[in-house]
């Protein structure tokens, strides 16, 4: 039974290695040849918000994980990733409905995210846990669309915003 926990600075190390595990995927889906590295660890877990680790087991390392920032009071889901041997067996679920479950506790309405629309593990996958495309309204959210264009992320597909209300 698999088991899900907060993340604490010891675990830094781990989530970085399984987003760019999981984002080499996501690269050759795309056919990018070039891609921002992934997020540090040790930033990750010590932003401004949460990530939760998935466990296959008490015992096993972690092989999935989901970061939320605290976003304008809003939390953002900035990063899902599973480790792509790991991959359909419901992890990526498991962990959005604890994170969703997370900032309801933290007292959070609603929660975004931005996505890539025709990747099936993006926005297809957000939509089926609740997500509804939305409209980037508050600073936070227009300032990620242009770090998005700078970082020329929108040449490898449509690029979108997604909201669940809590």
């Amino acid at each position: 039974m698999s088991t899900i926990r907060e993340a604490v600075a010891g675990d830094a190390e781990v989530v970085q290695t399984i987003e760019a595990i999981a984002d080499a995927l996501l690269v050759e889906a795309l056919g990018a040849p070039e891609w921002p590295p992934p997020g540090d660890g040790t930033e990750r877990v010590g932003s401004a918000g949460y990530v939760l680790l998935l466990q296959e087991n008490a015992d096993s390392s972690p092989v999935g994980f989901v970061h939320v920032l605290d976003a304008d009071g809003t939390a953002h889901l900035e990063q899902l990733s599973v480790l792509p041997e790991h991959a359909r067996r419901g992890h990526g679920r498991r962990l959005v409905e604890a994170a969703l479950e997370e900032a309801r506790r933290r007292g959070y309405s609603r929660m975004t995210l931005r996505t890539y629309a025709e990747i099936p593990w993006n926005a297809p996958f957000y939509a089926s846990c609740g997500f509804k495309e939305s409209i980037p309204e508050s600073g936070f959210h227009r300032q990620l669309v242009e770090t998005e264009t700078e970082l020329g992320l929108d040449r490898y597909g449509r690029r979108l915003q997604m909201t669940i209300l809590l």
